[in-house]
């Protein structure tokens, strides 16, 4: 199978193109190697893939005829990612929502207005003297 086929089949991917895309612009290696989606994907092969700013990798038991459930997956695949890179993506989300609940949309004028005198107090304190946002010496 096909390597694009089978990362969207095993889902890795949402559609065969964006599999196809990354692997395009180099974010998929097999057994160490950039690979191309033409790539014949066979039991016992390594697959690394970037996504989502971690790299994921796992190992191929057993290739698919069709796209399989999410139930099945681990009779086809076995995920061998450290710890370390869920740990880190895990708090790239984290530091996102620090200060807006997910959903709330764009900064409102209040947001805005508490953001510039927070700002301000900073600047207060320091005694450093702003302009426009230059500095003066």
């Amino acid at each position: 199978m096909r390597l694009d086929k089978f990362l969207w089949s095993v889902r890795y991917y949402k559609t065969r193109s964006l599999a196809a895309d990354a692997v395009k612009k180099n974010r998929v290696k097999v057994n160490g190697d950039v690979a191309k989606a033409s790539r014949d994907i066979i039991p016992g092969d390594a697959i690394e893939v970037r996504k989502d700013q971690i790299n994921l990798s796992f190992k191929v038991l057993q290739v698919p005829n069709n796209r399989i459930g999410a139930k099945l997956l681990t009779l086809h695949i076995v995920d061998t990612t450290p710890k370390e890179e869920y740990e880190v993506l895990e708090l790239r989300k984290l530091s996102q929502d620090y200060y807006r609940e997910r959903g709330e949309g764009r900064p409102t004028k209040k947001d805005r207005r508490d953001l510039d005198d927070y700002l301000d107090e900073e600047v207060e304190e320091t005694g450093d003297i702003i302009i426009k946002g230059e500095d003066l010496d």
